[in-house]
């Protein structure tokens, strides 16, 4: 543990932005998991409004500076080429 006041401030403002960022990139893969689930079973319906859900929590993770800007927009781009390649 630090010595500083403002390094054991930092130490628990960090542990709080880690759990936030934990829970809101778990939130994200379970996401990408459910479209991925849906454009494997063939469910366009289901499928493009997953695609919704999962494009819009890219979008808060960004504003949290959770991830990348350009990391969403590949992850996004990717998802609705695979959403585009469904029959």
């Amino acid at each position: 543990m630090a010595n500083i006041k403002q390094q054991k401030k930092r130490v628990l403002t960090n542990e709080i932005a880690r759990k936030r960022n934990q829970a809101i990139r778990s939130r994200l893969r379970t996401e990408t998991r459910k479209f991925n689930a849906a454009v494997e079973a063939g469910d366009k319906e289901a499928a493009e409004a997953q695609l919704r859900v999962a494009s819009r929590f890219y979008d808060k993770a960004v504003t949290k500076g959770t991830i990348h800007r350009n990391n969403a927009a590949n992850k996004k781009s990717g998802m609705a080429a695979r959403f585009n390649k469904m029959a």
